[in-house]
């Protein structure tokens, strides 16, 4: 048994890397040819940013499959040798949390070169090395209370139920949903901070646009997430009358007004669509299958890992093999949400009136053009990892020509380095 999870591990190792290797063959040849949607600088520029990207994720994917393959072997028995407590919970907890820090930490050296050397090289990262220590710091600390609780949450659930795998499901389904409604909040409270948006006129257009949906929130705050990244986002957090609509402050500054209504529009098509209760049920899915699949493990894999059938044993399988049913969701996922994005695109266009359509198209080209997203892929790799259809595909069916859009941007030459 301990051979086909192993097996099933490099199957889905392989595809991974074949993915990107035929998306970063794409994209180098795709780069040097005529420019589309970018001028020629950005267009050479975000396809070797998409290529830097693509390469980390080979060399991190090979150094998962060897840390993957040294906790199979010896890593989960090594954690169960050295860590003792004779309250069972405790140790459940410790050995669960033992095997989450050493893999954050080897995880470090990857987040940092991302964050400080390729993000920096393209013009992304405005985080300095302290800011970026106290966000990891942070983030570590919350990671081991936050998920210490879940742990034992875990722990009682198999202890005390037969049928702990599908209880194990209910309680994760409903921390995750727990976690969507309070995240705005911990955002703002440990991370960016929140104001409300002060320029009373775009308020205004904003509020009369989420009531032609029926949206509800708390209110309209902006970010200062130009303190650690350049990129432009927005986004709507938290369930009920606790919902908030957060714009980047990067957003506020590129986009016009039409156009950032325009987003919103897009956003809330989402909301009108119940596309948030969607994925959620998607994510719900995928879980069920997990804990369903690992609720039933034979005990010969245990003893092929000179193991006992533990608790913790459990969650650390359960979580080591979490990228492999994530992955072969994604196919699914991406079909549902490239769908769930042409209707919020098609309802965004409504809502802006005559112009709608022009006003997204033109929001979508900035967004490509800050955000140094390449606008082409290769097919098999926007089946595996796309959750948005390519930006070309939503001009399109927007029915908007590339030429109608505010053009200013492709004017220039190209000056980068190839």
């Amino acid at each position: 048994m301990l051979t086909t999870i192993i097996a099933i591990y490099t199957l889905y190792v392989l595809i991974t890397i074949y993915t990107s290797v035929m998306q970063i063959g794409y994209i180098n040849q795709a780069k040097r040819k005529e420019a589309i949607l970018l001028n020629p600088a950005d267009f050479l520029k975000a396809g070797n940013y998409a290529v830097r990207k693509e390469k980390m994720t080979l060399v991190s994917t090979f150094f998962d499959y060897l840390v993957f393959i040294v906790w199979m072997g010896v890593g989960v028995r090594a954690l169960q040798e050295n860590i003792m407590f004779d309250n069972e919970a405790v140790l459940n907890i410790a050995i669960v949390m033992g095997f989450v820090v050493i893999n954050s930490l080897l995880s470090l050296p990857f987040a940092y070169y991302e964050k400080f050397v390729i993000d920096k090289e393209f013009g992304f990262n405005k985080s300095s090395l302290g800011l970026w220590i106290k966000d990891t710091l942070i983030s570590f600390v919350m990671t081991l209370v936050f998920g210490s609780l879940v742990v034992w949450g875990i722990f009682l659930i198999i202890s005390n139920f037969a049928l702990w795998w599908m209880w194990s499901f209910v309680f994760i389904f409903a921390v995750i949903i727990l976690i969507n409604m309070l995240y705005p909040a911990f955002r703002a409270t440990f991370f960016d901070k929140l104001t409300p948006l002060k320029d009373e006129e775009l308020d205004e257009k904003i509020k009369e646009l989420m009531d032609k949906t029926g949206f509800v929130s708390s209110g309209v705050f902006v970010s200062d997430a130009s303190k650690r990244d350049a990129r432009l986002n927005a986004y709507f957090g938290g369930f009920g009358k606790a919902k908030r609509v957060v714009l980047f402050d990067t957003l506020i500054e590129k986009l016009t007004t039409k156009e950032l209504l325009a987003v919103l529009g897009h956003e809330l098509g989402h909301f009108a669509h119940g596309d948030i209760y969607k994925n959620i049920g998607l994510v719900g899915a995928m879980l069920f299958v997990m804990f369903g699949l690992f609720g039933n493990l034979p005990e010969t894999l245990y003893m092929e890992m000179g193991l006992s059938p533990e608790p913790y044993v459990l969650m650390i399988l359960l979580m080591l093999f979490m990228p492999v049913l994530g992955f072969v969701m994604m196919p699914i996922m991406g079909i549902v949400s490239r769908h769930n994005e042409y209707a919020a695109d098609k309802m965004g266009s409504e809502l802006g009136g005559s112009a709608g359509a022009i006003e997204l198209a033109n929001a979508l080209k900035k967004l490509v053009t800050e955000n140094k997203s390449f606008p082409l892929s290769h097919p098999i790799y926007i089946f595996f990892h796309y959750t948005h259809p390519p930006v070309l595909e939503r001009l399109k069916e927007l029915g908007v020509d590339i030429n109608e859009t505010d053009s200013s941007s492709l004017e220039g030459k190209c000056e980068a380095n190839i």
